[in-house]
């Protein structure tokens, strides 16, 4: 794999660049244990989540939670499977 610094643009007028650093969030319920099922699902499919790059955010009343992390991205394939593998999960209800 290459080093992240070696990760240049093709194209930079040009949106998503593959391969690539990408973050993804995912949202749902506080009691989904998503800080743990968010890197755990991704790595099922072969992506790495960047040590110390998680992020998480609760609502106002803790009952809903956001968990964003980075990951290098082979493809735009495996990107859209990061979004389908996770909102495939029960305790996640959305991703961005």
């Amino acid at each position: 794999m290459k080093d992240l610094d070696d990760i240049r643009a093709q194209n930079p007028d040009q949106g998503f660049q593959f391969p690539g650093l990408f973050e993804i969030t995912a949202m749902g319920n506080a009691t989904g244990d998503l800080e743990r099922r968010v890197p755990s699902l991704l790595a099922g499919i072969g992506l790495a989540v960047m040590e110390g790059s998680m992020r998480t955010r609760s609502t106002q009343r803790g009952n809903y939670v956001s968990v964003t992390v980075s990951f290098t991205c082979p493809t735009r394939e495996k990107y859209d499977e990061a979004h389908v593998v996770l909102r495939a999960d029960a305790e996640i209800y959305s991703t961005l």
